[in-house]
């Protein structure tokens, strides 16, 4: 039995646990002192996003549970809720990543687009409705939208140097099985 196929998805698995903790890493560093009045792109989402649907086996579910529950954490957000919302979005795009494989880009790109503003959106009504303070709408709406555009870089760069390639008919599953 060649155990290649299976080395290879749990070396993907780990490197994408690592690559999520180096992001957080460079996030919690104190490289600005003062506060800044812009937010940059959520670049673990976008993350998240391009490999769910480029290769749903890379990120099972329990993986991203805990590392967006640790983004959470260490980001002193409200513990489960970003979670619980990225992470349904990501089960979303995977349970469909098998249509997004055959389309074009510009179908995935919609789609993660569609799926990030749903975080968006139900993170800001969960923390309205658990009454707790949101950021400003406008700092929300430019993350949002600096996630959205920022997703192509992010897919070319998982494309291209990361190695993780939407899979084409006759690629082995985890299984064993054809795709």
């Amino acid at each position: 039995m060649n155990d290649a196929p299976v080395t290879r998805l749990w070396g993907k698995r780990v490197s994408f646990a690592l690559l999520v903790c180096l992001i957080l890493f460079f996030h919690l560093l104190p490289l600005d002192t003062t506060p800044r009045r812009w937010v940059g792109p959520d670049i673990l989402l976008a993350l998240a996003c391009a490999w769910s649907v480029r290769r749903p086996e890379y990120v099972p579910v329990l993986a991203l549970a805990g590392l967006f529950l640790l983004a959470d954490f260490l980001l002193q957000r409200p513990p489960g809720l970003w979670a619980l919302m990225a992470l349904l979005a990501c089960e979303n795009l995977k349970s469909r990543a098998r249509g997004l494989r055959d389309g074009s880009f510009a179908g995935e790109w919609l789609s993660v687009c569609i799926a990030i503003a749903g975080v968006a959106v139900a993170y800001r009504a969960g923390l309205i409705l658990t009454l707790v303070d949101p950021p400003p709408f406008g700092l929300s709406l430019f993350e949002m939208v600096m996630t959205m555009l920022f997703y192509p870089l992010v897919a070319a760069v998982t494309h291209g140097i990361m190695g993780v390639r939407k899979a084409a008919p006759g690629d082995p599953e985890p299984g064993g099985s054809r795709i």
